[in-house]
């Protein structure tokens, strides 16, 4: 099928605690106990939300805690607010066990890191906070209620940790669930505590202990309010929040690991095209805890994922053993040059500019000096000489620097060339760029009446007056016809806008992407591997760019877009230059 119609969605559990539960319904949670510890699905349906008089109850009043965050949160159809707060106005930096030691870190652990935070210079360059994960949480209340904590994993207690913490200049953060239970369970059947019916009591408890951080998942409930913590990371669809009081951070998709891939950062990647323009101090698209130092990804491929988070302006949490890092590994987090762009005031993500489907893509983004960043992936799994056309990332010329190295690149004019790693990058610093003339496009509708649509493609209505075409592929194809070559034909700059809410948490051939296949009067097909639009099918991304040899002088030309294996986006237009 082109879309799932009702927007059903499989899911790990997050904390969502909104004020009614009338914008969705919960189909159940499945924990699957199979091979490790419990991992939570929710099933959930969005319902479309028609007035925005339902609030979020996550609202501190006379608050202490400043930060915090909420986990899997995805997809905007309007406008992310931050919590206004006074902090999180750059990204939040530290460490958190989960990606190293999952559900077992040890007091001796906590305090270990926190340490090395401090050794190995990474506080003074804005590592601060040094963040709880699951397996801290006692099984059962105290005799009046109150929340505990695993004596086994935390024998001095979360109050003294709190107190170690602090007292070396750091912050400390604590990882809750709003449900019955938390998401992770012990052995598979004892569960940690989770704070559903006890919300307000538990939120002050976590302030009292000193907390600075909270990160909220959702599992076994509904979580119905918070009080007093330092900064809010929110962890479940605050996308689709309505109001402005929702938090400092949201995670964007299911989690980077363990184990670490080049295929998750893929799927990540992919899953922050539709919601990179909503980054700005105090709200921050969280593209989860960093892989560098763990196994898994080369050398290479840890230098793109911290460029790339760093740009993105996600959060950059370290989650790798602290005791004994590599050079390598300091070498990556230590990157003054990209931790100061993750740190930029203007707090502007990179946004996605090209793809070069299986070769690079362009991404880039505005700092607050009037420069641009410009991250450059080598989708290739060899090391080559790579081409970065600055007309990508909008410019006709500038002076660049390189992030990775710190070299000076001198003036740069049209495009720039270098060896590039396998899955490695470049991460550039343009300045003084002059702005490349923007194409100038001559649109056809999809469903315009002079298309072909064959095989299956049909038309439907969006949002009551935009037309597109789905069920491209399979059999299906979309013809445009009489399309316009101008005086000399040749290779034209072609432009897409589409939907494409094919949402995926787990890895696929294209993961939170689809692929439709272009020919120009015939000609050979060309893959163009199309990022998701949105969560849901009603989400248009606008200027998916291709350049595409054979159009003939005149209006003599077709482009048709196909799929012999699988579904295509569903298209609204075609741009051609």
């Amino acid at each position: 099928m082109t879309h799932d119609g009702d927007h059903s969605l499989i899911r790990r559990v997050s904390w969502l605690a909104l004020q009614s539960p009338a914008s969705f319904e919960s189909y159940g949670s499945h924990v699957d106990f199979a091979g490790g510890p419990q991992r939570c699905v929710l099933y959930i349906k969005y319902a479309k939300i028609d007035s925005w008089s339902r609030h979020l109850i996550l609202t501190p009043q006379n608050s202490m805690i400043s930060n915090f965050s909420v986990y899997v949160g995805l997809w905007l159809s309007s406008a992310v607010y931050a919590l206004n707060n006074g902090v999180a106005v750059t990204p939040p930096m530290g460490w958190n066990p989960y990606n190293a030691f999952f559900c077992t870190t040890t007091e001796a652990q906590y305090k270990s890191a926190a340490q090395s935070l401090i050794n190995l210079g990474l506080s003074t360059l804005g590592y601060k906070y040094v963040n709880l994960d699951c397996g801290w949480q006692g099984k059962t209340r105290n005799a009046t209620g109150g929340f505990t904590w695993d004596t086994t994993q935390i024998p001095d207690g979360i109050p003294a940790l709190a107190s170690f913490i602090h007292n070396l200049g750091l912050k400390f953060g604590v990882y809750s669930d709003g449900g019955v239970f938390a998401c992770d369970a012990v052995g598979g059947t004892a569960h940690y505590l989770g704070s559903l019916g006890h919300e307000t009591s538990d939120a002050l408890t976590f302030a009292s202990w000193g907390a600075d951080y909270l990160k909220a998942s959702k599992a076994f409930g509904h979580l119905t309010s918070t009080a007093a913590i330092e900064q809010f990371n929110v962890r479940e669809d605050p996308a689709r929040w309505p109001a402005s009081d929702v938090g400092n951070s949201w995670r964007i998709s299911n989690d980077i690991g363990p184990p670490a891939s080049w295929d998750n950062l893929f799927r990540i990647i992919n899953q922050l095209v539709p919601i990179s323009q909503f980054a700005r101090p105090g709200a921050w698209n969280d593209l989860d805890m960093l892989e560098v130092g763990n196994s898994g990804l080369t050398a290479a491929e840890q230098q793109t994922h911290f460029a790339f988070w760093a740009a993105a302006k996600s959060p950059l949490i370290i989650s790798t053993d602290l005791t004994n890092p590599s050079s390598q590994t300091l070498g990556i987090l230590k990157n003054t040059r990209l931790i100061a762009v993750n740190q930029d005031p203007l707090g502007a993500s990179i946004k996605f500019m090209r793809r070069y489907t299986n070769d690079h893509d362009v991404w880039a983004g505005p700092l607050a000096d009037g420069s641009t960043v410009a991250i450059v992936i080598n989708w290739q799994n060899a090391s080559r000489s790579l081409t970065f056309n600055l007309a990508d990332a909008g410019f006709s010329s500038a002076s660049a620097t390189d992030l990775i190295t710190g070299a000076s690149l001198g003036q740069l004019t049209g495009s720039f060339t270098a060896t590039v790693a396998a899955h490695g990058s470049m991460a550039l610093k343009l300045s003084n760029g002059v702005r490349a003339p923007a194409p100038q496009f001559t649109f056809y509708a999809a469903a315009a009446s002079t298309n072909t649509l064959a095989g299956g493609a049909s038309t439907r209505v969006v949002n009551g007056s935009t037309t597109v075409v789905g069920f491209v592929g399979e059999g299906g194809t979309l013809t445009f016809n009489n399309v316009d070559g101008g005086a000399s034909g040749g290779t034209k700059l072609l432009s897409f806008d589409y939907i494409n809410g094919d949402v995926t948490f787990n890895n696929n051939a294209c993961s939170n992407c689809r692929n439709a296949f272009v020919s120009v009067n015939g000609g050979t097909p060309v893959q163009a591997q199309m990022p998701i639009s949105a969560q849901s099918w009603d989400i248009l991304f606008q200027g998916y760019l291709l350049s595409m040899p054979g159009f003939k002088p005149g209006k003599v030309n077709t482009v048709q877009i196909s799929n012999p294996s699988a579904f295509a986006p569903d298209f609204f237009r075609l741009g051609v230059a």
